[in-house]
């Protein structure tokens, strides 16, 4: 799939009438705070329905506007769409309204799935050494992008937590609700099991494919594996939180679940993380961040947009011509503020300065 047309106007510095984008690379450059991250957000908040960068929506619209819309054609399979997200301002809050082919979108979940994206920037070659909230998040998008399912579960399941943990606060002053904690167990207990099962199979299939990206990277001098760590044993889930009763009280929080899972990224059996080198936990990165193109394809049959974020700056020569090779046949966008690092042929640039393209 690709996106034929781009246009925005309000999403915070943005002021893009209309561009038409190649199906390969398009490269967007300029200057620093010109508005190239914003290009890239946009495309992004229309494939996820959230930003990465912003804590709520209403960061997202210009400081002087009222309103911010983006809208994108696209094709897939040789069918072509319209995909509209708005954004209105009601004081400080913002009203978010999303549409494909003139029909709104009322569930997130009917979102994902429609524009196919993989995003990489610099935070996501600290993918390695950073929290595991990092690599759950890395886990959830893609997964969500795959399955709506996926999606309600997740949902479901952060809903069951904030009640327990609500609950738990009130605990500590007066035990006489205790035996409702049961209840709020089945239910992180019921998502948990089915979030568990979904994540283990996602970080085995992605884990076999980065494996031998890792490999040609690095001329089969490293080998990389990425092992799921559930936070809790789908074997014991509920009597876990059980046993933990007394704890999660005494803290007014749930120490166990899903939401303290990680992955375990390790090169040649040592742990990349603690025992990496920068340069190994990039590459790792890169590798991770490759495999989910191909999980992609795999699972859909199409191939995904690819979203580069000023990550050519952060890679050295050799990686830089390695992640070039690869986005060969698939529509990618690219931020820098100079085109001399790249050494491929067949893209369309773009100038951006102060949210307008050129």
């Amino acid at each position: 799939m690709h996106i034929i047309k781009f246009s925005a106007a309000g999403f915070r510095n943005l002021d893009v009438k209309e561009v038409k984008l190649s199906p390969g690379v398009n490269i967007i450059f300029g200057n620093n705070a010109q508005g190239k991250t914003n290009f890239i957000e946009a495309i992004y908040f229309c494939s996820f329905g959230r930003s990465l960068r912003a804590r709520c929506d209403g960061e997202l619209v210009n400081w002087d506007e009222k309103n911010a819309h983006i809208r994108l054609e696209t094709e897939r399979a040789g069918m072509f769409s319209v995909l509209d997200a708005r954004l209105d301002l009601l004081g400080k809050k913002a009203v978010k309204s999303i549409s494909s082919d003139f029909i709104p979108v009322k569930h997130m979940k009917d979102l994902f799935g429609r524009l196919l994206v993989v995003m990489f920037s610099p935070e996501d070659l600290r993918l390695i050494k950073s929290g595991p909230s990092e690599r759950r998040r890395f886990m959830d998008m893609e997964i969500c992008q795959l399955s709506p399912v996926y999606y309600s579960d997740l949902r479901e399941y952060f809903r069951a937590l904030k009640q327990r943990n609500a609950l738990l606060k009130i605990l500590q002053k007066d035990k006489s609700m205790r035996e409702s904690l049961s209840v709020w167990d089945e239910q992180l207990t019921n998502y948990g099991l089915r979030i568990i099962k979904t994540r283990s199979s996602f970080v085995k299939k992605i884990n076999k494919i980065a494996n031998k990206i890792h490999k040609n990277i690095t001329q089969s001098a490293e080998e990389l594996n990425l092992e799921y760590k559930p936070g809790i044993t789908s074997e014991n889930y509920e009597k876990m939180l059980e046993k933990s009763h007394e704890k999660d009280i005494a803290r007014g929080t749930t120490s166990d679940g899903i939401h303290t899972d990680d992955i375990e990224f390790t090169i040649n059996g040592i742990s990349a993380r603690h025992f990496g080198s920068q340069g190994q936990q990039r590459t790792a990165a890169l590798s991770a961040k490759l495999a989910e193109i191909e999980i992609i394809k795999q699972s859909t049959n199409e191939t995904p947009i690819l979203l580069l974020d000023d990550v050519l700056s952060e890679l050295d020569k050799h990686r830089q011509k390695y992640l070039l090779e690869q986005i060969k046949n698939l529509q990618t966008v690219v931020t820098c503020t100079g085109t001399e690092e790249f050494q491929i042929e067949n893209y369309k640039k773009f100038y951006m300065e102060e949210g307008k393209i050129s």
